[in-house]
């Protein structure tokens, strides 16, 4: 995680813990820190403004929609200096990630950054709490997307049309209590790109409900943008930047907290995209058991589990109740 030969760091490794970035360089201005449901400014220069994004506040206002943005924290800051000042965006997070993200303060800037977007943001590394346990110390992360509705997309076969090439690679930090913490390196940065390929194999982000995830340990999507190492537009200095992940995302190893789903015992499979959140008290679900399908009431104790082949129990009667039979009522 050391930064290489000629380049600068500015912020805390990724999993030093805490809240927000650290170790800020150039001109800071006057913050006071983060405030609440606003960015930290990490590095400021005249070029351009790197921030730790908080969850929940969107790059860009959505089409139609209004309320604070990314876009607007950094022109209002702009301004101050130059009324005439307009921020421009460069590469997004999506709204509920958080972490590291870099805007221009200017058109050149603009252009040279968007224009060479892949090689001057030389090292982008997220940090991603999962579902289940990935059963290997690391992966690659190769498949084409597409859209496949508003502010979704979905994996697609290679040479479909609107597909996208899409490369990445992840490495296991820790697991336990049902999720794995890992560490998600993007070759390419398509939209929602972790979250789709992190659900497409059965691993979906802890939060992240759209693409099949039934646990919440947070309260939030659980992935955060920890480092970017970026050549700076103007000056060609390789520059790192850092943020570590939240608390949570490490806490949610320890603690086993699902909100409601009861945490998935050694052996028993992943929960694949789609599959039903198990209920308190249900069985784990055996090796080899079928997923149980959206509508499918869980297994009750004691009942045997379904076979590979077996149709989905879509009804199940409860337990006999035990007791003397009820008399019927003679009628005169």
């Amino acid at each position: 995680m050391e930064g290489g030969r000629g380049s600068r760091s500015h912020g805390g490794g990724p999993m030093e813990g805490g809240d927000g970035g650290r170790g800020q360089r150039g001109r800071r201005g006057d913050d006071e820190g983060r405030r609440p449901g606003l960015p930290l400014v990490i590095y400021e220069d005249e070029n351009i403004v790197v921030l730790d994004k908080p969850v929940g506040l969107p790059v860009i206002a959505p089409e139609g929609g209004r309320g604070r943005t990314v876009l607007d924290f950094v022109t209002e800051r702009l301004r101050r200096r130059n009324p005439r000042a307009r921020a421009a965006v460069v590469h997004r997070l999506d709204r509920d990630t958080s972490g590291v993200m870099v805007v221009a303060c200017n058109a050149r800037a603009k252009k040279v950054l968007m224009d060479e977007w892949a090689e001057r943001a030389r090292d982008r590394l997220y940090v991603a709490l999962v579902e289940g346990d990935m059963g290997a110390a690391e992966g690659s992360l190769d498949s084409w997307l597409v859209e496949a509705g508003p502010s979704r997309m979905r994996v697609a076969r290679p040479g479909e049309q609107g597909a996208q090439h899409a490369l990445g690679s992840w490495t296991l930090i820790g697991g336990g209590s049902g999720y794995s913490l890992v560490e998600v390196r993007l070759e390419t940065g398509k939209r929602h790109q972790i979250r789709v390929q992190l659900a497409s194999i059965g691993h979906p982000v802890a939060g992240d409900e759209r693409y099949g995830s039934r646990r919440d340990p947070g309260g939030r999507l659980m992935l955060h943008a920890t480092l970017l190492e970026l050549v700076h537009p103007s000056s060609g200095e390789a520059m790192r930047f850092e943020s570590p992940p939240p608390r949570a995302f490490s806490a949610a190893l320890k603690s086993g907290s699902s909100r409601g789903e009861p945490a998935r015992h050694p052996g028993e499979p992943a929960r694949h995209p789609g599959e039903p959140a198990r209920h308190p008290g249900e069985p784990t679900r055996h090796p080899g058991e079928p997923t149980r399908h959206p509508g499918e009431p869980p297994r009750h104790p004691g009942e045997p589990p379904r076979h590979p082949g077996e149709p989905a129990r879509i009804s199940r009667r409860p337990p006999l109740r035990k007791g003397p039979p009820k008399k019927k009522k003679s009628s005169k």
